[in-house]
């Protein structure tokens, strides 16, 4: 059965985003790659010749394996040179290019999410980004400017927070539960709206949601989805941490954890395996599982909304770097292919699981009526609710105490209120909440940063 077109939502485009066209020099270029006996003049590349680099490449583990548990004589050889191969040769990944990015690499995040989402729309398609800030910004400014507003969780990324109160784009927070977004609570606000402009988007991170870890369900999305279509909202799904679920929390009892990983085939449907009008905006990034420094991501929706953002790229970031898309192609696409990644993403949800299982197990031994929490099944974070002695409850400045006093204490978690919407108004500040990744910290060292936390919080408890 042939999948059904996008709905056009183009009419939501901000005046900005209507007059984005390609870039007039990067326009050409289709010339060059459809002609082989074409002579350029006009393109001002310089040439492949003058690039001092004959081989870029790394040493990798195996897929499935760890670099500290892999013996020197068992790393993979990673690496491009001049010559073409299973990918482009250098001349191609570090040259200028477009926005789409160098066909290796942009060709093997197409793959990976048709394997894995299997958008229900025909006219979907991807394009590069430099990691999911990168992508939240173009993608806002898709259908943002000045004076609008954004909805969004009642607690979100600071970063997101940073990029949009320059741009004079307000926020509207949205009430959270144990799963994230609530959909009566967006519906709420979205229904009793009075602004004098339009609701146009919604911007929500559904997997180990950065603060609160919390992840939603599939019926969850699928609420959330329906209030969309209900009010035309556009969706930015922004998942980086969508491949670090794992299986929920169990006490220790003897018997063998992470039996269960979800692997790719087993993860909760994203919202854009559900989009059947072309709403989301999908961003993914490799910087949860493969590293940050190498800024290497992509974004899913329709094709006339990833040119859009090709088209943005090509007048800003032009793609991510060569190199990067080299290693990360030549892996992907010569070594660890899309089996290999799967086991990689298997490997990493062990990491993780076992890092949230000890910090777990650590925080309900020493934190025991001084804080409450909701074990995630996924990411890096969780969020402590400071169990506050009723007389502190009102205390102007009470949060404020319990930071100095961890800082004391020789531990450092983030307070909460520089995830809030709200800014940092006192109220705020005081709200009692803190978060802890156990994502980074020597997993060696978790007794000492929780038993540090205990005493900090015992004076205010």
């Amino acid at each position: 059965m042939a999948k059904p077109h996008s709905v056009d939502l183009s009419g939501l485009f901000t005046e900005a985003t209507r007059v984005r066209d390609n870039s007039p020099l990067k326009s050409l270029t289709k010339y060059m790659e459809a002609d082989s006996q074409l002579v350029s003049l006009g393109a001002g590349l310089p040439h492949p010749s003058t690039f001092p680099f004959a081989q870029i490449g790394a040493r990798v583990a195996p897929a499935g394996a760890s670099v500290a548990n892999t013996a020197p004589a068992d790393m993979l050889n990673v690496y491009v040179t001049t010559l073409p191969g299973a990918v482009e040769g250098l001349g191609k990944f570090l040259q200028y290019g477009n926005g789409r990015g160098v066909p290796s690499y942009a060709a093997f995040t197409h793959e990976h999410t048709q394997r894995v989402h299997d958008p229900k729309y025909s006219d979907w398609d991807t394009v590069v980004s430099l990691g999911n800030t990168d992508a939240f910004v173009k993608a806002l400014m898709l259908f943002c400017s000045s004076g609008d507003t954004l909805l969004v969780d009642e607690w979100t990324y600071p970063a997101i927070i940073g990029t949009v109160v320059p741009m004079n784009v307000q926020l509207a927070p949205i009430r959270m539960d144990g799963e994230g977004m609530v959909p009566e609570a967006l519906d709420d606000v979205c229904t009793s709206w009075t602004g004098e402009r339009k609701l146009r988007m919604v911007y929500t991170i559904p997997t180990a949601q950065n603060p609160t870890g919390a992840t939603m369900s599939i019926e969850r999305k699928r609420a959330i989805y329906a209030v969309a279509q209900k009010h035309n909202l556009v969706i930015i799904e922004d998942d980086p941490y969508y491949y670090l679920q794992f299986e929920p929390y169990v006490a220790p009892s003897g018997t063998e954890r992470y039996t269960n990983l979800p692997g790719i085939k087993n993860l909760v449907p994203s919202l854009l395996s559900l989009d059947t009008d072309g709403r989301v905006i999908r961003l993914d990034s490799f910087s949860k599982v493969l590293a940050p420094g190498l800024r290497c991501g992509w974004v899913t929706a329709p094709k006339y909304i990833t040119d859009k953002i090709q088209f943005h790229n090509e007048t800003s970031i032009q793609q991510p770097a060569g190199v990067s898309q080299a290693i990360v192609a030549s892996l992907m696409n010569d070594q660890w292919g899309h089996a290999g990644w799967e086991r990689h993403l298997v490997q990493i949800q062990r990491e993780y699981a076992m890092r949230r299982d000890v910090f777990v197990d650590l925080c309900l031994k020493h934190l025991n009526g001084l804080v409450e929490f909701t074990v995630p099944d996924a990411g890096m974070f969780l969020w402590f609710r400071v169990l506050l002695r009723p007389e502190l409850q009102s205390q102007t400045g009470v949060m404020q105490r319990v930071f100095d006093s961890m800082v004391a204490n020789h531990v450092l978690l983030v307070p909460g209120y520089m995830f809030s919407p709200k800014g940092a108004e006192q109220k705020v500040r005081d709200e009692p909440y803190i978060r802890a990744a156990f994502s980074f910290a020597a997993t060696t060292d978790f007794e000492v940063a929780i038993t540090r936390l205990a005493q900090a919080l015992a004076p205010f408890c």
